[in-house]
């Protein structure tokens, strides 16, 4: 038997909720008054699972963006996608179910994104999800955002528990990356709805069993 594993560490967007549209719609949105726009194309290979800062220098050296303007747009981005979440954020069966029977089974639940943690505690509310997760790290909690393992570590150390008794669940290069940095098992998957209990169960029994 290999090591029991103790907690799941869920990325949040394109994993726990299908907000990754949301995202880039409120970044363009803001974006928009300075004229400049990301394409889906960017978006999907380049921008995906960074946090909004990281983006927007990316974009000041590809345009003329002020750096001055970096709060502003930042600002502007997290009000669009607060009223994005409102309006578009609702609860999904196969994650409440899988979520509430990890809680019940004693497993540790974690929520690690590179979003701000005003953003995540919103999404969890709206989703449903809040009562079952003990621990969020947002990217204002780290030094380096993912694809750097940092919010991982800190979610495995606060535990107190070992990288591998640890599953970690992505959808995105920069989340893979980290979780496999970070040492844990990393449960790849393409979209919200295979974020589910039996997939969830059976990596933990691959992982058991190895």
């Amino acid at each position: 038997m290999g090591n029991k594993i103790k907690a799941v560490l869920f990325d949040m967007d394109g994993v726990l909720i299908d907000a990754k549209d949301w995202h880039f719609e409120a970044l363009n949105k803001a974006l928009g008054l300075f004229g400049v726009e990301i394409s889906r194309y960017d978006h999907l290979t380049t921008f995906d699972g960074l946090p909004t800062k990281v983006k927007l220098e990316m974009l000041s050296k590809r345009y003329y963006l002020p750096k001055e303007l970096h709060p502003f747009i930042n600002e502007l981005k997290q009000m669009y996608t607060v009223e994005m979440i409102n309006a578009k954020c609702h609860p999904m069966f196969n994650h409440e179910y899988a979520l509430s029977k990890l809680h019940q089974l004693g497993y540790k639940i974690a929520v690690c994104s590179n979003s701000i943690r005003k953003t995540i505690e919103l999404m969890m509310d709206k989703a449903e999800l809040a009562s079952y997760i003990d621990l969020i790290v947002s990217n204002e909690d780290v030094t380096k955002a993912k694809p750097d393992p940092e919010m991982y570590m800190m979610a495995v150390n606060k535990f107190g528990l070992k990288s591998e008794e640890c599953i970690v669940v992505e959808d995105n290069p920069n989340g893979i990356q980290a979780g496999k940095s970070a040492g844990a098992h990393v449960l790849e998957v393409a979209t919200v709805y295979d974020v589910n209990y039996e997939n969830i169960m059976r990596i933990i029994q691959e992982v058991e069993n190895d």
